[in-house]
């Protein structure tokens, strides 16, 4: 393997860059003479054993003579899937453990081994199961998986699935997100000794060994895991829990900034009250806007899940749905989930599809649908996928294609059409000149607030960074009286994001990233804020990113970071 890596360096000495091809022939080469043609070398093996060199030195890794410039390009040509972290962040996915849920919709899998909506196929359930459901475990397993594929880990995005947060009690909620929090904060070696310790062992033996825990967290407890992490080799930059509209109140969404929290994903579904009442939804819309209003006053990026072909829909009903989502006021989301239904073997909906009641959409119906919400979403909204991760052999009928959206886009591309959504525009891994980047500014309201999405663009309409800014209607946050954590003359920076691959903090790349962006897109929205009268402008900021905007002239002030406008 020695002498594999250094043919691959001494390649990139003389190349800026090695294709698939180029590098296959190498390890090809390499395989053919060890072992009579046989391939002895695997890609997937190289990049492990790379960085085992690395970071034990020696004279292996004194013999290879690799600066920095080369180190990257290196480990750019072995990045395996580069587009876990094209968005500039490395994203980690933890499932809570099976627990049943307070709402019983038809379209539902209710799998026992799993938290409630959610399948034992999918890959990110799998995951969470041979850990035992142990949230340290999981993120010591994917932290050491990403590092392997060659991915930066310096920054982290944590999202928290399994159904309703809010329906698992408060102390194992604190637990849970301690022991996140621990995970990021260890080292590699402490790391991989829990997940040595945990080989050989059975998912229901180590759930015991975490249930066994003190899951009472102080506090002082989480507060010092808060504080390690903001200097730790693994910075949380961005949490997620998911839950449902109608368990939105303040004094949860006051436990969820306390714990971390910066984004909370949502089950919509529909905000049609009809076509929810026939799927057993509980919710209703009045729900569903007051969670929204809520969530945009404490500052959270809001993440919608979005279901097409539920029970009653139609294509032309569904449309209708998804533009009011968009466009009302009430709702507006940053960001969706966007799917279509599938049909799943023991929930209700079996029935309505043996007795002709309900029927999966066809390709072409459910294609021309979803091109069609992708016209008539906002350029400040993202859609973020649109399929669930359930294996095709759980589906009984409905759409088992991985690759829809790729099938949605070339449609959008075949009829020319007119996309501002962001994911469709973002550079994602691609290079970007920020000589030639436009500060363009999305103005829309809602029922709480003013707000302005601020965006970097290329000269093609590519997304490169943006910002959120919310300016609060003094009315609404009088309206709570001293409920709220914000006064009514402090605008929310709700969300800052520079596009490109994720690349080391205080590090150079050659993606968007460290070239100023995001400092800039803050002081305009510092400018905005100022302009329309606001006293001060909080930041809901990541636990990863507190030294960031203390940079920035932000100080630490409760739930937020603040900057006094009138200094």
């Amino acid at each position: 393997m020695q002498h594999v890596v250094k043919d691959i360096l001494d390649a990139l000495r003389e190349s800026e860059m090695l294709d698939a091809a180029q590098l296959d022939r190498i390890v090809r080469a390499h395989s053919k003479r060890a072992h009579d043609g046989r391939r002895i070398f695997a890609k997937k093996h190289i990049l492990p054993y790379y960085l085992r060199v690395k970071a034990e030195g020696g004279t292996i890794w004194e013999s290879w003579n690799v600066d920095d410039e080369l180190d990257a390009r290196f480990l750019r040509t072995l990045q395996m899937k580069p587009r876990r972290t094209a968005s500039g962040v490395a994203t980690i996915t933890v499932i809570t453990k099976p627990w049943p849920c307070a709402n019983n919709c038809i379209y539902c899998p209710n799998d026992p081994r799993m938290p409630k909506s959610y399948l034992s196929d999918e890959p990110a359930c799998q995951r969470a199961e041979r850990c035992g459901f142990d949230p340290y475990l999981q993120v010591a397993s994917r932290l050491r998986t990403l590092q392997q594929m060659g991915h930066a880990t310096d920054k982290i995005e944590l999202i928290v699935l399994g159904g309703t947060w809010f329906d698992y009690p408060t102390e194992y909620r604190s637990w849970f997100i301690a022991e996140l929090f621990r995970a990021c904060n260890d080292s590699d070696d402490v790391r991989e000794q829990a997940l040595e310790q945990s080989i050989g062992c059975t998912s229901e033996a180590v759930a015991i060994d975490a249930s066994s825990r003190d899951k009472t967290v102080e506090r002082e407890t989480l507060s010092h895991l808060h504080a390690t992490n903001e200097h730790a080799a693994h910075r949380v930059v961005g949490l997620v829990v998911e839950t449902r509209p109608d368990t939105i109140t303040i004094e949860r969404l006051t436990e969820l900034r306390a714990l971390g929290c910066t984004k909370i994903q949502m089950g919509i579904q529909s905000v049609d009250a009809d076509i929810l009442k026939a799927n057993g939804r509980r919710e209703q819309p009045d729900t569903i806007r007051h969670a929204f209003e809520l969530a945009r006053l404490f500052g959270f990026k809001t993440h919608a899940h979005i279901m097409l072909n539920l029970f009653t829909a139609t294509p032309e009903s569904d449309k209708r749905d998804y533009r009011t989502f968009v466009t009302d006021e009430a709702y507006c989301p940053d960001e969706i989930k966007l799917y279509p239904c599938a049909l799943v073997a023991g929930t209700q909906l079996v029935k309505r599809y043996e007795d002709g009641s309900w029927r999966p959409y066809t390709e072409d119906e459910l294609i021309d649908v979803l091109s069609s919400d992708m016209m008539v979403t906002p350029p400040y909204t993202r859609v973020s996928r649109m399929i669930r991760d359930i294996s095709a052999n759980d589906i009984l009928v409905g759409n088992k294609k991985t690759n829809l959206r790729q099938l949605v886009d070339q449609h959008l591309e075949s009829i020319d059409a007119s996309v501002e959504e962001i994911r469709f525009r973002e550079i994602s891994t691609g290079n970007v000149n920020t000589d030639e980047l436009v500060l363009d500014e999305v103005a829309y309201t809602t029922t709480a607030t003013d707000e302005r999405f601020l965006q970097w663009v290329t000269p093609e309409g590519k997304i490169a960074g943006f910002l959120r800014l919310s300016l609060p209607h003094r009315d609404a946050v009088e309206r709570y009286g001293d409920e709220l954590p914000i006064k009514s003359d402090e605008a929310m920076i709700r969300e800052v994001h520079v596009y490109g691959f994720a690349t080391k903090i205080d590090a150079e790349g050659r993606s968007a990233q460290h070239h100023g962006l995001g400092r800039m897109l803050i002081e305009r929205a510092c400018q905005i804020a100022r302009e329309s009268d606001y006293r001060a402008i909080n930041v809901i900021s990541a636990v990863g990113t507190h030294a960031y905007y203390r940079k920035l002239g932000f100080a630490d002030n409760g739930l937020y970071q603040q900057k006094n406008l009138l200094a």
